[in-house]
């Protein structure tokens, strides 16, 4: 199972784990993985607290990433944080924060304790995701950085790649990680629609193997709708040297979601999910529910573009997140279409020791099919 990729980066097993859970990270590179680190809802400060906890808690690699989008709003303005946050606030129609406020309050869910403050810009341009990659940097442990949304600017990846760091994006076509290769990455994740949260819409077994194909002999990790070792295993058959997964970890053991936000992907199936931009601005998976609908009725506000969107919608997942036994109708709940095949809460380590076994047993099987000379 050990691929070149796996080889690079020092890890036993070729599964990448996208999580916004420290423990998760943390249980997944200890378990013969590598653990990615989601940190566009952190600060840099707060980054500093995560990457710490980690270090303390495991001594092997893990990743880091970030999101800077190919497009967003405000982008090439030459503004610092403050004052791109304070434009882009400015932007943002009173109508649709008060559609979300109203979302949440007829669904019943409580406000956020008197001082408890949202950061409405997170990680979601190149402004913001700058000190989030210069603390990515400070841990010899981190051993890559992938971007979530578009190729990275070219300051960004010569800062990664000058530490000797691997820097990566995801991608939805052949295009774009076309200009992923481009642009000197280090390699691609191929997601497919089925994945969860910001996906295009073509399918993982048609787009793995022409991306592939596309960027020769570039390492490409395979995303979209994986949980199981069958999967991993026609991944790789196909050529991708590891799979990026996420879904699979939200109801684990280590996750820090509530019980009742676990319960919610355990309840539900491979139909539940849908793309929709109500959340962040540009079309993610999540699982479908009255926000959903609410924002693709015709009398409804539209969405607005990313990071605007978000910036209506942040104290929406706080809620949500927090009281998330009163906000299930309501909840931002990004996961793929594998969510069908998470039943229960188990440790993280049983996951990975699953896939492993799957994994075996498939390619056992396929050679099992070759005809005896």
């Amino acid at each position: 199972m050990r691929t070149e990729l796996c080889e690079r980066l020092g890890i036993e097993f070729p599964i990448f784990a996208f999580t916004h859970c420290r423990d998760v990270v943390a249980a997944v590179s200890n378990a013969g993985g590598l653990g990615v680190l989601g940190c566009v809802a952190y600060s840099a400060e707060q980054m500093a607290v995560e990457m710490k906890w980690i270090d303390e808690h495991t001594d092997k690699p893990y990743g880091i990433d970030i999101v800077i989008p190919g497009k967003y709003e405000g982008k090439g303005e030459e503004l610092d944080a403050a004052e791109l946050e304070a434009k882009l606030k400015s932007m943002v129609p009173q109508e649709h924060r008060d559609f979300a406020k109203k979302l949440l309050a007829d669904a019943g869910v409580p406000e956020l304790p008197e001082g408890e403050q949202t950061r409405e810009l997170l990680g979601w341009t190149a402004t913001t995701a700058g000190p989030q990659v210069e603390q990515a940097l400070k841990s010899d442990q981190v051993k890559l950085v992938a971007n979530a949304l578009g190729t990275p600017p070219p300051d960004i990846v010569k800062e990664i790649q000058d530490t000797g760091r691997l820097v990566g994006a995801l991608c939805g076509s052949p295009k774009h990680a076309l200009a992923h290769k481009a642009a000197g990455l280090d390699f691609v994740i191929a997601q497919g629609t089925e994945g969860g949260g910001h996906t295009g819409d073509v399918g993982s077994m048609v787009l793995w193997p022409q991306v592939i194909d596309a960027v020769a002999p570039m390492p490409v990790l395979a995303a979209g709708g994986i949980g199981t070792g069958r999967q991993m295993a026609a991944a790789l058959a196909m050529g991708a040297q590891g799979v990026w997964t996420g879904s699979i970890w939200l109801a684990v053991e280590e996750a820090a979601a509530e019980p009742a936000e676990k319960q919610t992907y355990i309840d539900a199936g491979i139909r539940d999910t849908v793309r929709s931009r109500s959340w962040t601005g540009k079309p993610a998976r999540m699982l479908r529910n009255d926000w959903t609908e609410a924002w693709e009725r015709e009398d409804t506000p539209d969405p607005l573009g990313m990071p605007l969107q978000f910036m209506v919608t942040a104290e929406a997942v706080s809620r949500t997140h927090r009281y998330a036994d009163k906000a299930r109708n309501v909840a931002f709940n990004p996961v793929g279409q594998i969510v069908g095949e998470i039943r229960a809460v188990e440790p993280t380590r049983e996951v990975i020791q699953r896939m492993v076994e799957e994994y075996v047993d498939a390619v056992e099987h396929l050679n099992s099919l070759q005809a005896e000379v």
